[in-house]
């Protein structure tokens, strides 16, 4: 098959899910990609802010914050803005409970609650060691809310905001969500962009949440690092993040050489 379009997970796809860094020979294979002429896209849960080395691969297009919010270049293709009424509504709930929240704009803040767990769960999805900025204004656009709260804490909101969808993706961390935001209906976006179809796509990514991306796809690749119920759902397993799994999966595909 011949793929026309690539979407790629970041953060324990692109990103060593050790070192949370991006190999020579990744690189070299997203390069090789768009010397064919196959356009690359990230698909992250990353702001566009946090994008910055991608941009210096020569990737031009981005599904960021889960998909809520979709760039290429200076054009926004898609975005999902929270209502401003809801955000102040789960902002003054969560500082009541003194409960962790993240905002994604084109940027990424934080409501200045800070513990070992919330610290630690930023650097398992970001690779972030530190607290990001926490002035976000309540004028701004969110395209992505993150509560970081147990099981426990987060049945209160359920019950607090019936109207809203909270949706797990990492131990300690939900999605709070106003309107539906996936990878899977960014990328249907994306391919009506660039006139693309899924059969014409390849995806390739690690965790839960590329579950519906890798579906979508023509074909879908699974991180040897991924989960498993992510490898149930992929056409193909290939090797870790930290093996150079991306190289060696777009070689034994023979995309590139």
């Amino acid at each position: 098959m011949t793929y026309k379009i690539a979407f790629f997970d970041v953060d324990g796809t692109l990103t060593d899910y050790k070192t949370g860094l991006i190999s020579s020979e990744t690189k070299q294979a997203i390069r090789a990609l768009k010397e064919k002429g196959i356009e690359v896209v990230a698909a992250t849960g990353r702001p566009l802010s946090m994008c910055e080395e991608l941009k210096k691969l020569g990737i031009e297009t981005f599904i960021t914050a889960n998909g809520g919010y979709v760039k290429h270049g200076e054009i926004i293709i898609h975005k999902v803005p929270m209502r401003s009424e809801v955000v102040k509504e789960v902002v003054a709930y969560a500082a009541s409970k003194q409960h962790g929240l993240s905002f994604y704009t084109e940027d990424f803040a934080m409501n200045g609650v800070q513990n070992d767990t919330i610290l630690s769960a930023l650097g398992e999805t970001l690779s972030l060691a530190e607290y990001p900025r926490n002035t976000f204004t309540l004028e701004e656009e969110v395209y992505l809310l993150c509560l970081f709260a147990d099981k426990e804490a987060v049945l209160g909101y359920e019950r607090k905001f019936p109207q809203l969808t909270f949706r797990r993706w990492h131990p300690y961390i939900v999605n709070v969500l106003d309107e539906d935001v996936s990878k899977s209906l960014a990328i249907k976006k994306v391919l009506q962009h660039f006139g693309f179809t899924p059969s014409q796509a390849i995806a390739f990514g690690d965790g839960d949440n590329d579950i519906d991306m890798l579906q979508l796809a023509g074909f879908g690749v699974a991180m040897g690092n991924g989960s498993e119920q992510l490898k149930e759902a992929a056409d193909f397993v290939t090797k870790t993040s930290e093996e150079n799994g991306i190289p060696f999966a777009l070689k034994h595909l023979q995309i590139i050489s």
